[in-house]
């Protein structure tokens, strides 16, 4: 708690209101930063305890300002537990938002589609997780001032959120998907065996991330809303190879459609 109170002391520091709807971007999705009216661009390595995303495809600072007239808390940028950060880092920002105030939080990434439906450029609206990760954000002495022991995770998206998010899409002519994503260690991509075996157990796109920020959020109280962009078919029938690279410029042609169903949904 000492560090996310020494990072709050510095953002109350830089911003005087703080917004209650954050946005985290997933790989190659930074161009909603565009579409936001930018109050204040903090950059991650001034704010005390704050860890450095080092992917390709992310960038790495906090936004303020207005989306749609809302004010909203964007990172631009996220921290992966494959990068080699704790998982009380990966969610360290999230933390320190709930401690300025955050109540909502709407996270996106950029996942393999393991559902044969799917095609790449397509959105799912996250309706579930499955965590395949080895460690638990919450593992450890619990700090009550963040949420119970043991939070329940039987609806990690908040059903409210996701009829909206549906019906925006239709009136906006968006083929949304729905599904569930799991989420794996990485930073390796899948091999056909993994793939196989994550369509078995019930997923319907995999990626490295989203899964514990989910977790942290529930625990914290936050109404959470997940999407999806699909970027590439990962089905052992059409598997072939590809790269991160390739995902980011997937990400950045499908990115549209997202920030046009966020902007809708806020």
């Amino acid at each position: 708690m000492i560090k996310e109170l020494a990072a709050v002391d510095f953002l109350k520091s830089q911003i005087k209101r703080f917004p209650e709807t954050a946005i985290i971007l997933g790989s190659g999705l930074g161009g909603l930063v565009d579409e936001i009216e930018i109050q204040k661009r903090i950059p991650y390595t001034k704010i005390p305890h704050f860890p450095v995303a080092t992917v390709e495809g992310h960038g790495g600072d906090l936004i303020f300002g207005k989306l749609e007239g809302v004010a909203v808390l964007a990172m631009n940028g996220r921290f992966h537990y494959y990068e080699g950060y704790d998982m009380a880092d990966v969610v360290f920002p999230l933390r320190a938002m709930k401690l300025i105030g955050v109540k909502r939080l709407i996270v996106t990434n950029a996942a393999g589609g393991l559902n044969e439906d799917f095609e790449v450029g397509d959105l799912m609206l996250i309706e579930d997780i499955i965590s395949l990760l080895p460690e638990n954000p919450l593992r450890g002495k619990n700090n009550e001032e963040f949420g119970q022991r043991f939070p329940d995770m039987s609806e990690p998206f908040d059903l409210d959120w996701i009829e909206k998010t549906k019906s925006e899409a239709d009136r906006l002519g968006i083929k949304l998907k729905t599904g569930t994503y799991l989420g794996m260690q990485g930073p390796k991509l899948e091999t056909k065996a993994e793939i196989r075996y994550c369509r078995i157990i019930g997923g319907d796109a995999v990626g490295m991330s989203t899964v514990p920020e989910v977790i942290a959020a529930n625990h914290m109280g936050m109404k959470v809303l997940g999407i999806s962009v699909i970027t590439n078919e990962s089905i052992p029938k059409v598997a072939k190879e590809f790269t991160h690279a390739d995902v980011v410029a997937a990400a950045n042609r499908a990115g549209q459609k997202l920030v046009e169903l966020v902007k809708a949904v806020l």
